[in-house]
């Protein structure tokens, strides 16, 4: 059996935001940020040309996910833990007896339960497999997104097209 797939790697997909990560009890992490690095993987036919896809307009595509979650506050929107509520200005997040006002700007509420590396990691699947099929028309059987937190420690996220 032959797989065909890319990988990019490239020292500009990273991205520095801040979060908390919720724990099974319902306790918290106190915030904090991490400069995270992003790699990607995919998975799929050889297309036109002999390629799975364009190495050209996919790394502006997987840049573009990375820079609108840089220097943001990350928010799972999914979470039983936290109750997220939008003003017009503002951000107020509720976890047990703590109250947080973040600017609205500031913040990026995403479908996701809890702010883990392998959440971010499977957001970030999830939106570069759908914006590969919209913006570039190309077929993907799996992809694999890794989010390192720091050097040496990453979390991996690996999809099938279906998924």
């Amino acid at each position: 059996m032959k797989r065909f797939g890319i990988k990019v790697d490239k020292q500009y997909f990273n991205f520095a935001s801040a979060h908390f990560l919720l724990f099974p009890d319902g306790t918290r992490e106190e915030l904090h940020g991490h400069n995270y690095q992003v790699s990607v993987e995919i998975y799929g036919p050889l297309e036109e040309g002999d390629v799975v896809l364009n190495f050209i307009p996919f790394k502006p595509l997987v840049k573009r996910c990375c820079d609108e979650l840089d220097h943001h506050l990350i928010l799972p929107r999914d979470s039983t833990w936290l109750r997220i509520i939008e003003h017009e200005r503002e951000v107020e997040v509720w976890h047990l007896e703590d109250r947080f006002i973040f600017p609205k700007r500031d913040v990026r509420i995403l479908p996701i339960l809890n702010t883990s590396s392998e959440r971010l990691a499977e957001y970030l699947a999830t939106e570069i497999r759908a914006r590969v099929k919209s913006d570039m028309g190309y077929t993907i059987h799996t992809i694999k997104v890794s989010v390192q937190e720091s050097p040496g420690q990453a979390a991996v996220c690996e999809m099938d097209a279906d998924a």
